[in-house]
């Protein structure tokens, strides 16, 4: 009997919930939340969300099979500091720690796994300084546009390592350099705004070492002429 009562509460507690939000956020005489938010000069926030990187080739010379790349999900989380510029144009500053995996895959590099496959683990401190530009407030939501430029530090680089692709380590370089493009919806709850988001990160320097010549061609490295990030950024902002 107790877990039937409280089976009902919890029933009731979400309807009324969900009820008051969408009064709040899609009735069409909604409930107006933190109408004076966004009207300050400089406010903060964070963000929790995910990341599929993967990398673009570039070859010297024509070939018959790309190198592939398996991505996986990765996760991202920073803090977020906004400056308000004028009323559809704010500034934002997102730092954060990004951490991902992909494994390349080189066709006709050997016949055993230690010689075909490099994992690429990477941690990266993630700098993004974009534009925000903001559609007019319905009600409680506002969509807006985001793009700009960021910069990354990559702690997982192995740009230090003496060792290259004949001994099994792949190395990038530590920092790289990126355009971002995405879009997002400001949602103004009763106590904060959360903002889904949604950007493409566009990698504009290459990032590849390339194998130390003392060692004779490399299969690996010798006919890249550029390797970047593309990568696509999914972030969940509290404010």
């Amino acid at each position: 009997m107790r877990k039937i009562v409280i089976v009902i509460l919890l029933l009731v507690l979400t309807t009324k919930g969900y009820s008051q939000f969408a009064k709040s956020m899609f009735s069409k005489d909604p409930i107006i939340n933190l109408e004076n938010w966004q009207k300050q000069r400089l406010y903060f926030g964070y963000y929790l969300g995910f990341n599929s990187f993967d990398f673009k080739f570039d070859y010297k010379t024509p070939v018959q099979e790309d190198i592939q790349v398996k991505k996986t999900t990765g996760f991202n989380v920073g803090v977020v500091a906004d400056l308000r510029l004028q009323e559809y144009i704010n500034l934002r500053f997102e730092p954060g720690l990004y951490y991902t995996k992909r494994d390349l895959y080189f066709p006709g590099v050997g016949s055993l796994e230690k010689d075909y496959l490099r994992e690429v683990n990477s941690t990266y401190i993630h700098f993004p300084l974009l534009l925000k530009f903001s559609a007019l407030r319905t009600g409680n939501i506002r969509p807006y546009l985001v793009g700009g430029m960021s910069t990354t530090l990559n702690l997982s680089s192995n740009s230090k390592s003496s060792d290259d692709n004949f001994e099994g380590k792949f190395r990038v370089k530590q920092w790289t350099a990126a355009y971002e493009l995405g879009f997002g919806i400001d949602f103004f709850t009763e106590y904060f705004i959360f903002s889904p988001s949604v950007r493409g990160m566009f990698g504009i320097t290459d990032e590849l070492i390339r194998d130390k010549p003392i060692n004779g061609p490399s299969p690996w490295t010798d006919n890249i002429d550029s390797m970047k990030s593309r990568a696509i950024l999914i972030n969940f902002t509290f404010h």
